[in-house]
């Protein structure tokens, strides 16, 4: 007789994260904190072509916070997340490299917007931050 796993997830929560007006297209992040793989971190949300989007504010070269300036993650022109400390460029759809010093891209997170308020999805890597 052979034994099986199973394997149990918890489901998503949706939590609220800002109001859909606080996203402006290339704008300033709103900055939110997670517990992702059981460690405390900074993350931010932002618009990019009229759809919402979130990532965990760590660099995929060096693990460091992507602004210097205050929730500044867009360049110039609001077309590419700029890790401003080694110049890496992101996808602000995908959060996958797209110049610069990379390992790879930035982690997702998934977000959905209803009635004007923009929500955040935990996941088994990612909770919210106990206080």
């Amino acid at each position: 007789m052979t034994e099986s796993t199973i394997h149990f997830t918890a489901p998503s929560e949706q939590l609220p994260l800002c109001n859909s007006a606080d996203l402006q297209d290339g704008g300033l992040a709103v900055p939110f904190d997670v517990v992702y793989a059981g460690q405390t971190c900074r993350a931010f949300a932002i618009r990019f072509e009229g759809q919402p989007q979130a990532y965990l504010n760590r660099c995929s070269h060096v693990a460091m916070e992507l602004d210097i300036q205050e929730n500044k993650v867009f360049d110039r022109d609001g077309q590419w997340l700029v890790c401003s400390s080694h110049g890496a460029e992101f996808s602000p759809e995908t959060g996958d490299c797209v110049g610069g010093p990379c390992n790879g891209g930035l982690v997702k997170i998934t977000l959905s917007e209803e009635n004007g308020v923009v929500r955040w999805h935990t996941a088994y890597n990612l909770m919210p931050l106990e206080f």
